[in-house]
């Protein structure tokens, strides 16, 4: 092989290095982009082949779900016999199986409220029990307590009190409300804020939900 001349053994100007580099950015990012394109196509295709089919106007078939169990819930008065996934909590059996949406998911870890429901009188976080292990329990939801025709006692306090602004944690709320009432709980505002200390609202409505507790306690 000829050696290098000495033009050859001269470094790299400025605008060579910073070609060079430019040149290397973009073969690496095409590089890693092909191989992102790779890797999502299965992906998506099995996320896809899995789902389970949405019923128009009803509860979810979850039946096409790999090792789906079948659950009978007793949700509002009304059993449901249901095939749903064993991990599958009370909180996502409520909104994606039987359709009852006014139960919120908030935090999923059981730490802002928003899934509060009754579970056989007692208020729980529905995102922490798992649907399999509470089969023939007496569940209450939000739609269970009142309608917009005839509202719970609670429901009326909360819109005259102005218990609410975007309204996301009200359900949870409520179901904790409607629960205190029958808890031995303290007449004083602070007393019943601490009962409610489980229910958390990013709006900051904190005065108007105790005036309403209040106002139905008074009503008692």
């Amino acid at each position: 092989m000829a050696p290098f001349d000495e033009k050859d053994k001269q470094p790299l100007t400025s605008l060579e290095r910073i070609s060079r580099r430019v040149f290397l950015t973009r073969a690496s990012a095409a590089s890693v982009a092909t191989a992102a394109g790779a890797v999502a196509a299965p992906l998506t295709g099995s996320v896809h082949a899995e789902a389970p089919p949405v019923a128009a106007g009803g509860p979810v078939d979850d039946s096409a779900v790999p090792g789906a169990i079948p659950v009978t819930l007793k949700v509002n008065g009304t059993a449901h016999r249901v095939m749903v996934d064993p991990r599958a909590t009370v909180l996502d059996t409520l909104r994606e199986t039987l359709l009852l949406t006014g139960t919120k998911k908030g935090c999923d870890h059981g730490q802002c409220g928003a899934c509060t429901v009754h579970l056989n009188g007692r208020r729980v976080n529905s995102c922490l029990l798992l649907a399999a292990m509470h089969q023939n329990d007496e569940i209450t939801t939000i739609e269970g307590i009142g309608t917009p025709e005839k509202l719970h006692p609670m429901q009326a306090a909360f819109v005259e009190q102005d218990g609410y602004q975007c309204g996301y944690c009200t359900s949870g709320q409520i179901m904790s409300a409607v629960a205190l009432l029958k808890e031995p709980v303290g007449k004083d505002d602070a007393d019943v804020r601490e009962a409610m200390s489980g229910n958390i609202c990013r709006c900051g409505a904190y005065p108007n939900i105790v005036a309403a507790v209040q106002a139905v306690r008074r009503m008692a």
